[in-house]
């Protein structure tokens, strides 16, 4: 055996997770490449059912449309989407920023009545404020005009998307959904879950929370984005929200396991992110703006998710004791067993879903 080889091999197996029995969900990563793939590979998209080039869908105000709609198991390993209205195209700014924050995407695993996934569309692709702005990340990406998600989303009956728009305008929208099917699934590979949260303004005196969590599964994720209301703190200056310390509690503890020194530290960042926006593969800052007090930022737990048998809450402060007003809202990224706990109402009126005018 050549030393290629075996480079290859070693690669493969530490890039595929050991299993007991038939590998059916298939090796990953980039060493993966070089065994054997099962399954049988599937794509959904928005391409135009008579042939032609109007590959789009008109999305009016008020309407939804389903992006996918599977019977059977498998998992999605890859999902495109661009829409319009576009500033590069000379949209008003107003009707680009709706298109982000009242275009809502539902994800249904196994026939569930209630989503597993539900965000706004812009937020679900790491990105707050209503606001594009290119970024590569390993699991999420905004492109050139794309907007990308490779989180894998296995499904073990059935799985059905849809995207709703809740914005006074219309869209247009293109998307394309890859995805392997299998005959069956191990029972306790667990379904992907995306809660997006807001509390404009946080609390004195208490923690955002950006995930309460029922059952078993693992926290992979969370993209904030916080929006400063007032003047700022001294000595800190607008940005004093981020002197907050990330606290997660697991498995209904009194005392959280986790806790950081700072929100930008948790998105592994240092002093307010003061070189700058930032994007790696794990984590970064796509949005950092003292004057506006803005900041977008995401963590990815692929090397570290955090696992929990009963429950989880994941909370943050917002300044050094929780006294900094501010307008947060996230989406958290976890997988976990069915049945998934409630997740909190989306506004009644859509206007709350639209961000808070940046600070003068």
């Amino acid at each position: 055996m050549s030393r290629i080889t075996s480079a290859l091999l070693l690669l493969a197996a530490i890039a595929t997770p050991l299993a007991a029995g038939p590998q059916t969900v298939g090796p990953t990563g980039l060493g993966g490449l070089v065994l054997p793939h099962g399954g049988r590979a599937g794509h959904a998209s928005s391409t135009d059912p008579s042939g032609g080039n109007v590959d789009f869908r008109v999305l009016a105000s008020g309407q939804s449309v389903t992006l996918l709609d599977l019977t059977g198991a498998g998992i999605v390993r890859r999902f495109w989407m661009t829409f319009y209205p576009r500033l590069t195209l000379a949209s008003p700014p107003d009707q680009v920023v709706a298109a982000h924050r009242q275009a809502i995407i539902r994800m249904y695993w196994d026939g569930e009545a209630q989503p597993s996934v539900e965000s706004p569309i812009g937020d679900f692709f790491g990105v707050g404020f209503g606001e594009q702005h290119d970024y590569v990340s390993l699991p999420l990406a905004e492109t050139t005009g794309g907007y990308n998600c490779y989180w894998p989303m296995p499904f073990h009956r059935a799985a059905r998307w849809t995207l709703t728009n809740q914005s006074p305008f219309a869209m247009l929208v293109w998307w394309n959904v890859d995805y392997t099917t299998f005959r069956t699934l191990p029972r306790d590979v667990p379904h992907f879950h995306a809660q997006w949260r807001r509390e404009n303004p946080t609390t004195l005196g208490r923690s955002y929370t950006v995930l309460e969590a029922a059952g078993t599964g693992h926290y992979v994720g969370t993209a904030l984005f916080m929006q400063g209301l007032g003047p700022g703190i001294a000595p800190y200056g607008r940005l004093v929200f981020l002197e907050g310390d990330e606290r997660v509690f697991v498995d209904g503890e009194a005392s959280p396991s986790i806790v950081g020194t700072g929100t930008e530290d948790y998105f592994d960042g240092g002093f307010y992110f003061d070189h700058g926006p930032l994007a790696a593969p794990y984590a970064g800052a796509v949005i950092r703006d003292e004057q506006a007090a803005r900041v977008s930022a995401y963590r990815w737990h692929v090397e570290d998710a955090i696992p929990f048998a009963k429950s989880l809450r994941v909370t943050i402060e917002h300044g050094p004791v929780n006294d900094a007003p501010t307008d947060y809202s996230s989406v958290a990224y976890f997988y976990q067993r069915e049945p998934h706990a409630p997740f909190p109402a989306l506004p009644a009126d859509p206007d709350l879903l639209l961000p808070t005018p940046p600070a003068p």
